[in-house]
Parts: structure tokens; C-alpha cells; sequence
């Protein structure tokens, strides 16, 4: 890290020099010197600088070149090396004299997640009763994304470009400017009227119809949805090309993900909108009254923030029914969920789905020893109609603990108190925990014992 960049980043962080050294365990005479550049950065100190500033890291290492040691250093922090740590010398020596063997150290842990992965999909294939190899389309797609990590750069830099075009000085383009440009550039009439779609629209006629029973930021959404379909239509057929989709049904559906996708950054554009999110710390409700947009929006969009050289927290993001159903997921984060259902129960976003308009907050903690601070909030689509039920679902957006002074929900919470969090799995069928009293069924790689002279909570025991 240069030494301009780490006073850059105490500044930002509004940090007193004392304060900052205190902060990295070293003495202001020390710091002092290293901003001047009379004293070097040594491992430990970039150890603890990752630590302490996981959001800027990839920024400095992308500058500096040191992106091997980044990643070593990443996996090598994963609790599966929680028994014998490595020092951060050890790390750095090993990137510089053997980037080789690093590269492939990485390589095979990223494997390793991988492995975990297709574990979970296994369990989600005997869990609905299907073969792997019988995804439907929409389970393609859904895996597409995921497999992406839910960040499309020729997408997502076309539509901040569109964006700049349209926004002006405001954080996000408004709906006269948006129906403007439809009308003006691509000839489209536009008609708020209600009817059974959302969205209908002509491509013969070149005629939209939009329902205007939907709340205010779905409709603009909508506008957004066809604006980027028609000036983004190049750049969406690109990709859907390049897809390995085998399906016409899920090429369809990726290119109407993809229209979706470049709506959300048309709407909150990248670069302004990761400035905002850092900014507020991750409150929903205020980057929602800036953008103009809905709470679901504001949270699917952060966790589409993994643009290299610019990332965001990593996080994780899913919706949820009533019933339990996962109907949208994603995670830059370690944390797999199930992807069809069958959740852990302690998860807090079940008890947000039954109580809309609150926020709940959750420190968890998964089998891996790894932590997470998450919220979620139950929400309510009104249908427009009597005769149309309104739709019910929650949405979770979370973060792993590290990160907790940057999302604003954890406030006032010790992540680190060792009773603290709720002990969640991501599905019963390959949750390891032998403790749990809400098991709906075992693990499908262990035994149960069951003894007809004893009643626990869970009416086995796992061996």
C-alpha cells in the first residue's frame, strides 16, 4: 500500500493519526513515518490492514499489484485453517518466492468451495426429487446468475452510461426523463392502464401498457425494465449468446433476467450508488428515498456490487414466500443456502415473512465457524384488486461479520460474544450439527440411533 493511499484512507475514515495507529497496534511516530515513506509496510501490518478495511483492501491491491497475495491470504483465512494459521510473512514469502504453488493453493480452494457447492446441489436434487441434470429453465437461469456472481460488466457499465445520459444531476433518472426517452428516441407510446400484466408491451405496434395499480417505484421500474431491453438490446443479446444455456425457454428467461438486471443499474448506477451505500452504511431505507426505488430493489442491487478494482461488500440477498420457498437467492459471501426451500429454520427472514414492515436483525453462525450479520423485512406487494390476493415474502441481505462496522444493522451488536449468535446450517440434509432441536430430518451422510425408552425434542440421535 503506498504510502499516500494509507493516509487517503485514514482521512476517509476520518481517523486521527493516533487514533489510526492505535487502531493498527503500532506507534504514531511509526505511522507518521510510514505516511512519509521513511518506513515500509511490513506482512503484518498489511495482514492487519485487510483485516481491519476488507472494503478498501481489493482497491489498494489492485493498485499495487499485489492481488496473488490478496487471494493467498483469503484462503488461507478460511476457518478450515483455523488450527494452525499462517503468519502473514509466511504468506507474503510464499506468494513472491513461489507464486506458482500460491496460485495453485488457491486454486485448490477455490475448488474446495466449488466442492461444497455441488454438495448443496445434490441436496437440492433429492430434496425435490429430481435429477441434477433435469434443471428447469428457470433453475438454469438462476444458477447462470449465480455462477456470474451476479455482476454483468458489459451490462452493468452500458447502463451507467445510459444512466449518465438521463439522470442529469440527480442520483437516479426520473420517470418523465425515462418516458422521454422512450417516446422521443425509440418511438414508443406509452399508456398507464390497468389489465392483467405489468408490463405489455408492442413490439409491432411499438405500444406499452403499463399497469399504474402497482406502487410508484414498480412502475418506473417497468419503464426502466423496457428502456434497457430496446437501448441496451445488443449488449443483452451478446451475452445470451455466450450463455451455455441448452434451452429456447432458458435463453428467453435470461434475456428478461438480464433486461431486469441492467433496470436495477439504469436505476442505481454503479459507481454513484456504491459511493451512496458506503456512504449511509447500507441503509435500505435511506438509499431507497435517495434512488427512488423499492426495498427489495435497493437490497438486490447491493448484492450485485462485485465489480473487480470496485466491489462493495460482498453479501448475500434472497427472497423468501410464505411457504418457505427461496423464489430469488444469491451470495458473494461463503454462506450457501438452500437455493429450493427446505431453509434452516432458525433463519431469521422465516420470522420476517410472517411480520411485513419490520426490519429484523440476525448474528448467525454456520457450521464453518463463520459469521454473519443479516436483516431481513417482510413486505407486502398490494394486487391492485380485491379480487386479487397482494403478495407476501421477505427479503434477507447480510454480510459476513467482518464487515459489521460497515452495515449499519449491526450497530450495538458484539459479533464476536461467543453465545451470541444463532447457530444456523443451510438444510438439514447436510447440516453436520448434532444438537440442533429444530431438525425437520437428519443428515443423509450419517446414521441415526433410536431408543424406544427415550423422547427428545428430535426423536433420534445422529451418530
Amino acid at each position: 500500500m503506498p504510502s499516500n493511499r494509507l493516509k487517503t484512507l485514514r482521512l476517509e475514515r476520518g481517523f486521527k493519526q493516533a487514533e489510526f495507529a492505535a487502531a493498527l497496534a503500532i506507534s504514531t511516530s511509526y505511522l507518521s513515518q510510514i505516511e512519509h515513506d521513511d518506513r515500509p509496510l511490513t506482512p503484518a501490518l498489511l495482514d492487519r490492514l485487510q483485516r481491519l478495511f476488507p472494503l478498501e483492501w481489493e482497491e489498494v491491491a489492485a493498485d499495487t499489484g499485489d492481488r496473488r497475495q490478496g487471494a493467498l491470504r483469503e484462503a488461507a483465512a478460511d476457518p478450515l485453517f483455523a488450527a494452525a494459521p499462517l503468519p502473514p510473512d509466511q504468506l507474503e514469502r510464499a506468494a513472491l518466492q513461489q507464486p506458482q504453488l500460491a496460485d495453485q493453493f488457491v486454486a485448490l480452494h477455490a475448488a474446495y468451495r466449488r466442492a461444497g457447492q455441488r454438495l448443496q446441489m445434490i441436496d437440492e436434487a433429492l430434496t425435490g426429487g429430481t435429477a441434477e441434470g433435469s434443471r428447469l429453465p428457470w433453475e438454469e437461469v438462476r444458477d447462470w446468475f449465480h455462477d456470474a456472481g451476479n455482476y454483468v460488466d458489459s451490462i452493468d457499465r452500458a447502463a451507467e452510461v445510459l444512466a449518465s445520459q438521463l439522470r442529469g444531476k440527480s442520483p437516479s433518472p426520473a420517470v418523465e426523463t425515462i418516458e422521454r426517452r422512450l417516446r422521443d428516441a425509440l418511438g414508443i407510446s406509452i399508456v398507464y392502464n390497468q389489465t392483467q400484466a405489468l408490463r405489455d408491451y408492442d413490439a409491432t405496434m411499438r405500444h406499452l401498457v403499463i399497469d399504474p395499480s402497482q406502487p410508484a417505484e414498480s412502475r418506473r421500474f417497468q419503464l426502466a425494465h423496457q428502456l434497457a431491453a430496446l437501448a441496451l438490446a445488443g449488449e443483452i443479446a451478446a451475452v445470451v449468446e455466450a450463455s451455455p444455456l441448452r434451452t429456447a425457454a432458458a435463453r428467453q428467461l435470461l434475456h428478461v433476467g438480464l433486461a431486469n438486471y441492467a433496470a436495477g443499474a439504469v436505476l442505481m448506477p454503479y459507481c454513484p450508488f456504491r459511493a451512496s451505500a458506503r456512504a449511509v452504511r447500507h441503509d435500505i431505507d435511506r438509499l431507497r428515498m435517495d434512488y427512488g426505488v423499492s426495498f427489495e430493489q435497493a437490497c438486490h442491487r447491493l448484492s450485485t456490487l462485485q465489480r473487480p478494482g470496485a466491489r462493495g461488500i460482498p453479501m448475500f440477498f434472497c427472497r423468501v414466500d410464505m411457504a418457505g420457498n427461496i423464489t430469488k437467492r444469491h451470495s458473494a459471501t461463503r454462506l450457501q443456502f438452500a437455493r429450493f426451500g427446505g431453509a434452516c429454520p432458525l433463519w431469521i427472514v422465516h420470522e420476517a415473512a410472517a411480520i411485513p414492515d419490520r426490519i429484523l436483525f440476525q448474528l448467525a453462525e454456520t457450521p464453518d465457524g463463520v459469521r454473519y450479520v443479516s436483516m431481513a423485512k417482510g413486505l407486502v406487494k398490494p394486487s391492485g384488486s380485491y379480487a386479487r390476493s397482494p403478495r407476501r415474502y421477505a427479503v434477507a441481505l447480510g454480510c459476513e461479520a467482518q464487515y459489521a462496522a460497515d452495515f449499519v444493522y449491526a450497530d450495538g451488536v458484539d459479533v464476536t460474544a461467543p453465545q451470541a449468535a444463532t447457530r444456523i446450517g443451510s438444510s438439514c440434509r447436510i447440516c453436520p450439527r448434532d444438537d440442533c432441536d429444530q431438525r425437520a430430518f437428519p443428515p443423509s451422510d450419517r446414521p441415526i440411533l433410536v431408543d424406544p425408552d427415550r423422547r427428545d425434542v428430535v426423536p433420534y440421535r445422529i451418530g
